[in-house]
């Protein structure tokens, strides 16, 4: 969707978010709309069908069955969909994100996994394929993650992460960012970077590294400034090293600077999500193109997140106990006034059937 309306297409307030999806078939609701806007169409064969009585849709040709999550990121997931819904939200609508600890504090998750697992999911859908590359000037340079390591100098990596960051060049201050971890600085790295993320006929502005002289040959335009003061380098290429400050700050103060090398790509792309649609006033929209783009992004299983699958066994719930998911916000609505009790003012006990709890081995029979 190339112009989508507040209010009509997205929400624009968090209240205008719990309005619009107060329970999980309404997210589904919306998730369906998203990935089907011209009606349902078949993954496999592309013919329409039909909705069955469990709320999914059975194709008329290949007769397959599939929901609104299957083939996304919300394949498989115990997650009820309106606390994804809210990750989402949170995720979008603060310009220095949330990190996993601060989104099972929220939303009230019992594991911290869980809420890791959520947020680099959606970190995963927000590199959209087939993305516009940068064009006009470009600012182009290496920046190392996680400071300095004593006794290595110039572009040696050592325990840190190489990072190529480019920014677009304006009239009036910066466009668009890309950064990608590096494994070196070599011409044929360089020179990759260039292609994927670098229209052609754009000009490339670097320092006087040597590997930018081979990599930023034809069909790009190269002005290459020799800095002979490091500390005069912020103001040949100031947009590199204003998005460089920019991404090393959001890691240490949202996420304490505990990020592992092995997961920075997926920070980098959330920040550059973030960064690249700065200028939209409004922030709805940014959770709009977030599930816009988790509603075509393939699944993502744990086992593809985690760098040693099987490491977080030694943690599992204790035997004979089973999994328990988190509960869904669509929860009973706060006693009124008329609820308490006329003597000790306090909230009369009401009786809660079990078939109306999500979980009930978590639920009590009497609530306030």
């Amino acid at each position: 969707m190339e112009r989508p309306l507040r209010g009509r297409d997205y929400p624009g307030s968090y209240a205008e978010l719990r309005a619009w999806f107060p329970d999980d078939e309404a997210c589904r609701d919306y998730l369906e709309w998203l990935r089907w806007p011209d009606g349902f169409a078949c993954p496999h064969c592309g013919r329409g069908g039909w909705r069955t009585g469990d709320g999914r849709w059975s194709c008329a040709g290949c007769a397959r069955r599939t929901s609104a999550t299957a083939g996304t990121i919300f394949d498989g997931t115990r997650t009820p969909s309106t606390v994804w819904f809210a990750a989402g939200w949170y995720m979008t609508s603060q310009k220095n994100g949330i990190s996993a600890l601060g989104l099972q504090r929220v939303l009230g998750l019992g594991s911290y996994q869980t809420a890791w697992a959520m947020l680099h999911r959606y970190r995963r859908a927000m590199v959209r394929p087939g993305r516009d590359r940068l064009s006009g000037r470009v600012e182009v340079d290496e920046v190392l993650i996680g400071g300095l390591t004593p006794g290595r100098k110039g572009r040696q990596i050592g325990a840190k992460a190489l990072v190529e960051v480019a920014v677009e060049q304006l009239e009036r201050g910066f466009g668009r960012c890309r950064m990608v971890v590096i494994a070196d600085a070599g011409s044929a790295t360089l020179r990759r970077f260039l292609v994927d993320h670098v229209d052609d006929g754009s000009t490339v502005i670097s320092d006087g590294w040597q590997g930018y002289r081979s990599a930023a040959t034809s069909p790009y335009r190269h002005e290459r400034y020799v800095v002979g003061v490091p500390e005069r380098s912020h103001q040949l290429l100031p947009g590199v090293h204003r998005v460089a400050s920019l991404v090393k700050r959001w890691l240490l103060g949202t996420h304490q600077g505990g990020i592992a090398v092995t997961h920075l790509q997926d920070y980098l792309d959330e920040f550059t999500f973030r960064f690249n649609r700065r200028t939209s006033r409004a922030r709805g929209l940014l959770f709009f193109r977030l599930l816009e783009q988790a509603a075509t992004t393939d699944p993502v299983r744990y086992r593809d997140l985690v760098v040693t699958p099987g490491a977080g066994n030694r943690n599992a719930h204790p035997p004979g106990q089973k999994r328990i998911g988190p509960d869904t916000l669509a929860l009973p609505p706060r006693p009124t006034l008329a609820q308490h009790d006329p003597l000790t003012r306090r909230p009369a006990l009401r009786w809660i059937p079990l078939q109306r709890c999500i979980n009930p081995s978590r639920a009590s029979l009497f609530i306030p």
